[in-house]
Order: C-alpha cells, then structure tokens, then sequence
C-alpha cells in the first residue's frame, strides 16, 4: 500500500514549497492506479448452464470433434477450390472483416481517455491602437506558443471499464466474422450439393425418356399389328411428354444454383464456370461430433454472445462508476513575448496548473436511467448467450437424426430402386414377346422412374444433413494435444 506524509506548515523558501506541494501532489497521483475501480460492484450474473454429457443422438460421442478443413473430407476437388475461394472472395466475409476494423478502432478511440491529452500551439498578433481614441497609435506584437495537458483521473473505473466493454464488442467482432464465414461455407456446400443432384436428376430424366420412348416404340408397333390399342399409345405418349417436361425444370435450378454460387465466390455468374458431376463419386465424411462441453468453445455464434455478455457487464461497471466525482487535471507550459527573437529568453515563461472535481448532485434520474439501462442490456444478452448455447446442442441434435434417417432412407431407396429397375426390365422384355399387358408395363416405368428421382432427392438430403451438422458443430475444431483443446 503505498503510504505518503506531508511535513507542517512552517517557514521555507518558495522553491521548497513549491516542491513539497509537488511531492505531495506525486503521492496523490500514485494513489490512484491503486484505488481505480475499487468502488465499482464488478458482481456478474449466474449463467447457470445446462450442458449434457453427450448428445442423445451420437452413441459412443468421441472427444475429436470434425477437422479444421471439414470440406475436404467429401473428396471433391472442384467443392474444395470453391470453398477456398469463398473464404478469400465472399463479399459478405469481407464486409465481417471491415466490421472489425471499425471496432478495433472504436476501442482505440475509447482508450484515448485513459491516456492525457497533449496539444501544442503558437500564435502571432499585431495590433495598433487609434490614435483617435486617444491611443499611441503605436504597433504592438505578441508571440506565444504553449504545451497545453489534461487527463481525467480513471479513479473510480470508468474509462477503464468503456475501454474492455469496446475491447470486447471487437472481439464479438471477430466471432461474428466466423458466424458468417461459416455461413457461407454452408452455402457453398449445400448449392454445390443441390446443383449435382440436379445434374443427376436431369441424366435420370433423360435415361427415362429414352426407355420411355423405346417402350414407345413397341406399342406402335403393336398397335401396327393390331395387338394394341390407341389407349395404350395415348398412354406412353403422355408418359414420355410428362418426363420430357421435367428437363426445364432441372436445367433451370443447374444454372440457379451455379449463379448462386458465383455470387458466393464473389464472382458474376456471366465469368463463372462450373463443371458439376455427380453426388455418386462424393464421398461422406465421418463426422464426430465431440462433446456438448467442447461446442461452446467452438460455434462462433456461441462465442458471439459470450463476448457480447462480457461487454455489457463491463457497461454496467461503467455506468456505476458514473455516480461517482470526476477529476481533471488540466496545465499549460510555454512562452510568450512582445518580439520573436526573446520568445525563448528568460521572463518570457509562464505556466498554469489547475485540477477539478465535478460531482453528480441532481440530474433528473439520469444517471440512474443509464445503469438501469445497461442491466436491462445486460440481462437481455445473459438470456441471449443461453438461448445460443441451448440452440447449439440442439442444431447438433437435428442434424445428427437428420443425418441418421437420411442415411438409412437412401439405403432403403436404393434397395426400391433395385427391384423396380429388374421388374421394369422384365415388363420390357415380356412386352416384346407379347406375354404382358401395357399396364403392367406402364406401372413399372412409373415406378422406376420416381424410385430413380426420389433416389437423388434422398441422397441429397443425406449430404446436405453432413453440411448441416458441420455448420452446426461450427465447422472445423483445433487439434488437440495431449488430449486438451490446442
């Protein structure tokens, strides 16, 4: 602690007295670091949260939560070059990043009144009175240049704590630039995933209007011989004209989804180009989904309302210390003179020195309006932060049983598929021999052909549930070493 005394009055020499009140005045100033912020209630809320064990969802959860480069383990090379353009050339990630190079500088704009404010001048005048006046009428200059400091002494806090609460927005700055990263990442992943379900959807189509029109074929030739009616070849004519019409349909959301894309990349689609495939040789990663515990560490959106929290009790310390004196200490050093070559010379000095204290009497409720205020705020972002964390485990949830069931509804699929395939292939071969009816042939076209389509739709989903589940893990976590988080 440290201690100052002062001697009693009693006869010196003005420089000794001068220095004794400068000495005293030393010791006051080295007091007050010590005591800045000890009258401010720094109490912070319970967050009383409730974080599982494990997800109900995810038997046997490891520890290993999804690589950093999460998007490389769907091994599509284009996917990947796409991804990596997105996080250097998404627009809405560069404007995040603008955001927190406000913040970043809001809180150097904050911090400046922690530190004293130091100004110099210098001024020149020449003036003559009117000799009408009853003046000299003689020309007088004056020459004079000054230092000119004040600092409000952070006694009670208060800069100090608007400094962490800037401080910490520009950190949730940060988180949100993540959130929205992550964002479009996702975006990537599922457009990308929806324009090759398309392309599958489309050689599906195709494949079907050529069996549609080979079956076609047949019928006409029966109707040739009589063995047929004109019902049966109305029949296969819309059957074939049906399928013909869902070629728009999925050229249209090819190049929808590949301009959507362009944008996400921060391209024009008109000098974008992609080239697709086929959700058939994307390979499924195996995504751990780690522990509860470990996700609010790792969602920056999570993270964003934590830092959020943390600024609004800062606030709160703030508008406490409000309440409380403020202190300014304002001097001024420098020169002044009649002629410029004496500016500098002996006599011409002169300084002032003066220190206020401003206490809050009455202020109509202001004041207490304002901490009212920032403890509403605060209150409403601890809410915020727990409806995140909470949100949190239960994106993880939905996306782990939509990842599930979409897993074992495609292996169910491809197994309808499989058996409407063989019955269509033999309805077309009994047609050419002539032992089946048309409607029995019919039926199984229509079959196959929306076992095929509900295929693609179902392998999408099952992809689109993995990306869902990467952004709801918030993408890609650090290694750990030694077994904690790195």
């Amino acid at each position: 602690m440290t201690h100052c005394e002062t001697a009693p009055p009693s006869r010196t020499s003005p420089p000794a007295a001068r220095r004794r009140r400068a000495a005293a005045s030393l010791c006051v100033l080295a007091l007050l670091p010590a005591l800045t912020g000890c009258f401010v209630d720094t109490e912070k809320p319970e967050l009383a949260l409730d974080v599982p064990g494990g997800y109900k969802q995810g038997r046997g959860t490891a520890e290993v939560g999804p690589e950093i480069d999460w998007w490389r383990g769907f091994r599509s090379r284009e996917l990947t070059v796409l991804m990596e353009e997105a996080q250097t050339s998404n627009l809405d990630i560069a404007a995040a990043v603008a955001r927190i190079m406000q913040a970043d500088a809001q809180a150097q704009v904050t911090g400046a009144a922690l530190l004293p404010n130091l100004s110099g001048a210098g001024s020149a005048t020449r003036s003559r009175t009117s000799t009408a006046s009853g003046g000299s009428g003689l020309d007088r200059s004056s020459f004079t240049t000054y230092l000119s400091a004040s600092y409000q002494v952070d006694f009670w806090g208060k800069n100090r704590a608007t400094l962490l609460a800037a401080q910490e927005s520009a950190v949730a700055s940060r988180f949100s630039r993540d959130t929205v990263a992550l964002t479009a990442m996702a975006n990537v992943g599922t457009y990308y995933f929806q324009l090759l379900a398309a392309q599958d959807r489309l050689r599906i189509a195709r494949d079907n209007l050529a069996a549609a029109n080979r079956i076609l074929g047949l019928v006409r030739e029966r109707f040739g011989a009589g063995t047929a009616n004109s019902l049966d070849v109305s029949q296969q004519e819309s059957l074939a004209a049906t399928v013909r019409a869902n070629l728009p349909v999925y050229e249209i959301t090819i190049a929808q989804n590949a301009a959507t894309l362009a944008v996400l990349v921060g391209r024009a689609p008109e000098h974008f180009a992609i080239k697709g495939g086929t959700l058939n040789t994307v390979a499924m990663p195996r995504i751990a989904p780690g522990l509860p515990s470990d996700l609010i560490n790792q969602r920056p959106d999570i993270r964003y309302a934590e830092a959020q929290l943390v600024s609004a009790n800062h606030s709160v310390e703030a508008a406490r210390a409000s309440f409380f004196p403020t202190i300014q200490l304002t001097g001024q050093n420098g020169a002044q003179s009649a002629a410029l070559a004496s500016l500098f010379g002996p006599g011409a000095w002169f300084y002032t020195a003066s220190a206020a204290l401003t206490q809050p009497i009455f202020d109509g409720g202001q004041l207490l309006g304002q901490l009212e205020q920032s403890q509403g705020k605060q209150l409403e972002l601890l809410q915020s932060y727990r409806q995140a964390v909470i949100n949190g485990f239960a994106d993880v949830e939905r996306a782990l049983v939509a990842l599930e069931q979409q897993t074992r509804r495609e292996r169910l699929q491809a197994e309808a598929v499989r058996s409407a395939r063989e019955a269509f292939q033999i309805s077309e071969s009994r047609l050419r021999e002539g032992i089946v009816d048309f409607v029995t042939v019919l039926n199984t076209q229509q079959t196959l052909f929306t076992a095929q389509d509900t295929l693609v739709q179902a392998r999408l989903a099952r992809f689109l549930a993995a990306v869902s589940l990467f952004q709801a893990l918030g993408g890609g976590w650090p290694p750990r070493i030694g077994g904690n988080p790195a």
